[in-house]
């Protein structure tokens, strides 16, 4: 790790050596080590040291699991709900997903529609892993959750990346995806509100979008909807669904209980879909991890039918936590930020501070060395827009405290004002 006060090229961990690149498989080398994981370990390392860290990089909300999620855990372990389930998880736990679907989305999904996996994530993997064929291409605009690109490249697809800027609010649109799918276009990826940026596609969006794909009966909607809880300024989420239901037979749906129900550790993710995706996906899971924990599918069942009022005081919580955060980071000479419509984090631009000096001499020549000097020498951990193709950004996490917030951005805009 450089020194203190120095800037990193790429925070970004080695994980090759001789023997490594000689027992690697070659799609690996598609596969970058994660720059966000890269930038946790310094921050750990130099929190571990002594120095006052604000770790403003990792996007996990920092509630607790509700009391009741727990209990219903705790009741299945003991009661011995320990063994395999069915590989679409357990009927009880689809039908409560088929419910949510029904009363919150609008939308219908049979049980045999519904596939329960170890996180969202893992329902993505297991999405194209069912469906790309060597050389199939997945359209991701950007700036886009650094696992897409990967797990595209790791299942053998192509990620075909569209910049979508901020002066178009982070959004691809009609022409953009006209221009883009080919004639191996597989998927294009939908993530509202979205990781990194906070955008949300809005009704007309995804209008515009629908009319584009009428014209490719062979592209496939995969729409990554896990913020859907956490929209703010009065907005409801709206599935492109619910404007184009046409659509259904070609959209898979990825949802899961980290983000809404402060669940991240218990990793787990659903998907809904087509009988004929579906049955693809719980193919691939059965040669894999078989099936979701049976502790944490009654740990789902029990926060997809019981109370949910506190989802509501949480997305006002992480409402103001963003308001926070652009009111600080409006006295940062050089950093602008466009206000998110929902999740928990703010993008801002930091253009204007690339090619400036530290006082020690060192240029800022990229998003990844501001937050790199952020992080080593004013002690705030954030993650560059580069993690995110999509530069010159950084992403901060309002998954932490008022407080923190606060005196993490009264750090950037100290930083800011060292530059020269």
């Amino acid at each position: 790790m450089a020194q203190q006060g120095s800037v990193a090229i790429d925070p970004r961990p080695s994980v090759r050596s001789d023997a490594m690149s000689k027992t690697a498989a070659k799609r690996l080398e598609l596969v970058k080590p994660s720059m966000i994981m890269g930038l946790v370990q310094m921050a750990r390392q130099l929190a571990n040291s002594g120095q006052p860290v604000i770790d403003l990089g990792i996007g996990e909300p920092d509630f607790e699991t509700p009391a009741h999620v727990k209990k219903a855990a705790i009741e299945a372990i003991q009661n011995n709900v320990t063994k395999y389930t069915v590989v679409a998880g357990q009927p009880s736990l689809r039908e409560a997903i088929s419910e949510k679907f029904k009363a919150e989305n609008g939308l219908s999904y049979s049980a045999e529609e519904i596939s329960v996996s170890g996180g969202a994530k893992q329902a993505i993997f297991n999405a194209m892993m069912a469906s790309l064929s060597p050389g199939d291409e997945v359209i991701i605009p950007a700036p886009y959750w650094s696992s897409y690109v990967d797990i595209v490249a790791v299942c053998q697809g192509v990620a075909r990346v569209v910049n979508c800027p901020e002066a178009q609010g982070f959004r691809i649109s009609a022409e953009q995806l006209g221009e883009a799918v080919g004639k191996k276009t597989k998927w294009l990826l939908l993530n509202s509100p979205s990781n990194p940026t906070g955008s949300v596609y809005q009704p007309e969006h995804l209008r515009d979008i629908a009319q584009v794909l009428a014209q490719y009966p062979l592209v496939h909607v995969l729409s990554d909807d896990i913020y859907e809880h956490l929209m703010f300024d009065g907005n409801q989420f709206t599935s492109i669904l619910n404007v184009a239901p046409q659509l259904r037979d070609r959209t898979l749906l990825i949802n899961g209980v980290s983000k809404a129900f402060a669940m991240t550790g218990w990793r787990l993710g659903y998907c809904a879909g087509p009988k004929f995706l579906i049955d693809l996906i719980n193919a691939v899971q059965s040669h894999s991890t078989t099936h979701a924990s049976s502790i944490s599918q009654a740990a789902a069942t029990a926060a997809l039918t019981g109370p949910k009022d506190f989802i509501a005081e949480r997305q006002q919580v992480f409402q103001d936590r963003r308001d926070i955060v652009l009111a600080g980071l409006a006295a940062a000479e050089g950093i602008t930020a466009t206000a998110p419509g929902g999740a928990f984090y703010v993008y801002p631009n930091c253009a204007a501070v690339i090619g400036k000096e530290t006082p020690d001499g060192q240029t800022i020549a990229s998003d990844i060395d501001f937050c790199t000097w952020l992080l080593q020498r004013h002690n705030v951990s954030t993650v560059p827009g580069a993690a995110f193709g999509l530069s010159p950004h950084f992403r901060i996490s309002t998954a932490a405290s008022e407080e923190s917030l606060k005196t993490a951005c009264a750090r950037i805009v100290e930083a800011c004002k060292e530059l020269r």
